[in-house]
């Protein structure tokens, strides 16, 4: 081999490692993560239920627990309207919601109840939005090509003995979530991210963390999900069956006719 040619190869091997060590932009890293949960598949998923039980605790004590039936329906921009969510969801409680349910429309809230329907208090609903808002599936559902979104890899760390890319979403609100990628799989692991109490204005930490993955035609979502507000465990849900497109109607969302409506609380 010439000279030339050992050199040539030479500058191919450094390319290549060059290559290697280039740390992956926070745009791929949004790709992955989505290719990971199934790229167009789970973009163009229309709805989805979650059966299981629900755990909710008050100072890391168990203060409730359930049947749990989460439904899921995603709204177009036409169908939402302008600077509302694109999202619909009821929690029921129970066998055929004997203890109750929670619905969340694209600008509404109500507690039902065999009493009626009561209007969830405001700051309730504007936890719920930001929340929601801060959702890694949410952004990579709804939000993805929004204007003003950007993306920032913030390099690997070790999470649990795993090592994970470490992601931060900013929206044009400067609206920011962190979200740590399985290193391999990029599959989301966990989200980090801080909201003010309305009242008080005093910054809240919002953590959840997402595990036991499993095939929902086509899609990739975790069966086990837990929530944690400034280091205490405020919920857990263990999911045992999962199902995305089950054609929801726009009834399930919304208040039955003639239901009696109650005073919100003071």
């Amino acid at each position: 081999m010439s000279i030339g040619a050992v050199f040539s190869c030479a500058l191919a091997a450094c390319a290549l490692l060059a290559a290697q060590d280039r740390p992956i932009s926070g745009r791929q890293l949004l790709d992955r993560a989505l290719t990971a949960l199934g790229g167009e598949k789970f973009r163009a998923m229309r709805d989805r239920v979650e059966t299981g039980r629900a755990y909710s605790f008050y100072r890391e004590e168990l203060s409730g627990l359930a049947r749990t039936a989460i439904s899921t329906r995603y709204l177009s921009d036409a169908e939402a309207g302008p600077h509302r969510l694109r999202v619909r969801e009821r929690q029921s409680f129970g066998n055929n919601e004997d203890r109750g349910a929670v619905l969340f429309t694209e600008s509404e809230g109500y507690q039902i109840t065999f009493r009626g329907a009561r209007p969830l208090p405001p700051e309730v609903l504007e936890r719920y939005r930001d929340s929601m808002l801060c959702n890694v599936f949410y952004i990579l559902k709804q939000r993805l090509d929004e204007p003003g979104l950007l993306a920032e890899s913030r390099g690997t760390e070790l999470w649990q003995g795993q090592r994970v890319e470490v992601l931060e979403i900013t929206d044009a609100d400067n609206r920011s979530v962190t979200v740590y990628l399985h290193g391999a799989t990029y599959l989301p692991l966990r989200q980090v991210f801080y909201r003010r109490d309305p009242r008080t204005r005093r910054r809240i930490e919002e953590v959840t963390v997402y595990s036991k993955y499993r095939d929902v035609g086509g899609v990739q979502w975790p069966y086990v999900i837990e929530r944690e507000r400034d280091g205490e465990k405020i919920f857990q849900m263990y999911s045992e069956k999962v199902e995305i497109n089950r054609g929801l109607s726009d009834d399930l969302f919304r208040l039955p006719p003639g239901i009696k409506m109650l005073k919100p609380l003071p």
